[in-house]
């Protein structure tokens, strides 16, 4: 197949579908690791078609989703100092922390942008020469080369008035989280292409080996998805552990060499905090000691203070997996897209966000 059409076939979907009743017998939990997967399944509807004894659960695969309350509220701190241009991608904006969030801050007065790359944020600290301007970059290892490339531009170019505020993590330490934990279900993954297309394959075969996983690696159109679930259900009803990469037509063995090289470039591995999840060892993305003059965290002296947040909100059982959205008593009540209790409402990958607009209003109109 080579035309997006064809990886949203309808007459394709369907017999996959039929496959993956005629070969399935056990009782399967799987897991899609990203939040761009999620919106996939819910939108189209996949998760109401699939034979009851799969159970899609959804993953901490949205990088806004994850990102800490402490980040969000040293992204609050920074854009309410006097000569700082707080830039981030418009998600980040209403993602709620203990002090409110960067569209409250931008209310009350402060600079805050919305760009769609990091290399914009470089562009407008050329053009601001006065200002102190900060990227607050989020993600995976799939942003992680673009926020890097802002940083050598940055340093290229003599710009003392740009930096990072960084919150990268990475997707297989959460995986083996996820799976080394007491409350763990997951009994096969679908794992995220457009990481993979950055990082390759291998990394997975120790995972599936270690706690006998099978993982598939997988796109985001129905047909994509279906064609990863089909396979993950061939080697769960045949007892096999592998690693299958479904995607092949974006995702090579090893990856993008060049992005990984930038990334080593500029980063190095850390352990992260994740939202709602907590520590994870090697899980996260620093920014190494050469580049410290563009580390906002640095740069301006802050102190990371451990946040709670008190509202109710599920939002790391939903991004552990162990509970869905409408389990949930503040979904579509309290909690909606203009008024969030936590981040898996307001990002464009949340779960929370993918079963309000594609699920929840539908059955609820």
């Amino acid at each position: 197949m080579k035309h997006l059409d064809e990886y949203r076939d309808a007459t394709i979907a369907k017999k996959l579908l039929r496959e993956i009743e005629t070969k399935v017998r056990g009782n399967w939990t799987i897991m899609e690791i990203c939040g761009g997967q999620t919106h996939s399944l819910v939108k189209n509807g996949i998760i109401n078609l699939l034979p009851k004894n799969i159970e899609m659960v959804h993953g901490p695969g949205c990088p806004v989703c994850v990102t800490p309350v402490e980040k969000i509220d040293l992204a609050v701190e920074l854009a309410q100092k006097p000569n700082v241009i707080l830039v981030s991608f418009g998600d980040m904006l209403r993602v709620p922390g203990s002090r409110g969030s960067l569209l409250k801050a931008k209310a009350a007065g402060a600079d805050v942008r919305i760009a769609y790359s990091p290399v914009e944020s470089v562009k407008i600290a050329q053009e601001n020469p006065d200002k102190e301007v900060v990227f607050f970059a989020v993600g995976f290892e799939t942003t992680a080369p673009a926020n890097a490339l802002a940083i050598l531009q940055a340093a290229k170019l003599g710009l003392n008035n740009f930096s990072l505020l960084a919150s990268h993590v990475l997707v297989p330490p959460a995986m083996e989280a996820i799976l080394g934990s007491e409350e763990n279900t997951i009994q096969g993954f679908l794992a995220a292409g457009h990481v993979c297309t950055i990082m390759g394959v291998e990394q997975y075969h120790p995972i599936s080996a270690k706690y006998k996983t099978p993982i598939v690696i997988t796109g985001f159109e129905p047909v994509d998805l279906l064609r990863g679930i089909l396979k993950l259900v061939e080697m769960l009803e045949a007892g096999r552990n592998e690693v299958d990469n479904a995607y092949a037509r974006v995702v090579r063995l090893d990856g993008n060499l060049e992005a990984q090289k930038i990334i080593n470039e500029v980063f190095e591995i850390i352990e992260k905090d994740w939202r709602g999840i907590g520590e994870i060892p090697a899980s996260g993305l620093g920014i190494k000691e050469k580049y410290a003059a563009f580390d906002a965290e640095k740069k301006f002296n802050l102190s990371q203070q451990k946040s709670e947040m008190s509202n109710g909100c599920i939002a790391g059982e939903i991004l552990r997996g162990t509970k869905k959205p409408p389990q949930c008593p503040h979904f579509g009540k309290s909690c909606v897209p203009l008024n969030p209790l936590g981040a898996p409402m307001v990002s464009s990958e949340g779960a929370c966000a993918a079963y309000y607009n594609y699920n929840f209003e539908t059955e609820h109109a």
